[in-house]
């Protein structure tokens, strides 16, 4: 479930340096640098990528700018992996995990709407759907009014 991010990997001209365009963008138009985990505290797209790439390994810093990652990678790492990394950003359920169920999160029915009143008078259709607590408090407003009015 979720949704995978298109990413297509160019080439850069500094070596031990990926460059990653993104289908969407992580930051809007600022610029965010990350070089440890602690640096990658939060939950906007960005911190999580940053964070889910250096616990990857070997990656030395991250820098995202709108939609393009660039990956500083650690000496002697061939960045394989980062891509699949970077595509299932936004993949919440990935092989091999349980969704959870919705089961619980049902409402409870509702109580069997009143046929009568307390006083025992039948209730009309319309008025066995309206709230109970709505019905009492109507009634009361009515009687209120009958013996200001007379």
């Amino acid at each position: 479930m979720g949704q995978l991010v298109g990413v297509t990997e160019k080439a850069s001209s500094q070596p031990g340096t990926l460059r990653f365009e993104l289908n969407r963008t992580l930051s809007g138009q600022g610029h965010e640098r990350f070089s440890t985990v602690e640096e990658a505290r939060g939950d906007w797209p960005s911190a999580v990528l940053a964070r889910r790439l250096i616990d990857h390994g070997g990656v030395d810093s991250v820098h995202v700018y709108s939609n393009i990652v660039t990956v500083e990678l650690s000496r002697g790492s061939t960045g394989e992996g980062l891509g699949d990394v970077v595509a299932n950003l936004y993949q919440y359920w990935l092989p091999g995990v349980e969704p959870p169920s919705f089961d619980d999160a049902q409402p409870e029915e509702a109580a069997a709407p009143a046929t009568s009143d307390e006083s025992g008078e039948e209730l009309s259709a319309a008025a066995q759907r309206v709230p109970t607590h709505l019905l009492e408090r109507s009634k009361a407003a009515k009687e209120r009014w009958a013996a200001k009015n007379g």
